[in-house]
């Protein structure tokens, strides 16, 4: 269902989409620390899209993924003591 959502002054109408992501980790995933290696772990992210439409045409389109969930299906555990350790931004 189409739905006037304002946005910086203008009117526009939004489609919104809650969805799941879902397969398997094959791998491997190049991540900051490494490469991790495939476990063929079944994925269920949840996830959202954003359709912005005008005058009939997408205009603009924006799509969300539950990243902690991913990271965490993908056996990825945070590192909280890193960030408590660790020295403040200038």
């Amino acid at each position: 269902m189409l739905a006037p959502i304002p946005q910086n002054g203008a009117s526009r109408n939004v489609v919104a989409v809650e969805l799941s992501i879902r397969g398997t980790f094959t791998g491997p995933f190049e991540s900051p620390a490494g490469v991790i290696q495939p476990t063929r772990a079944k994925l269920d992210i949840p996830g959202a899209d954003f359709w912005y439409v005008e005058d009939g045409k997408i205009k603009e389109f924006n799509c969300y993924v539950g990243v902690s969930v991913m990271l965490s299906q993908l056996g990825v555990q945070p590192d909280f003591a890193s960030a408590v350790s660790a020295p403040a931004a200038a």
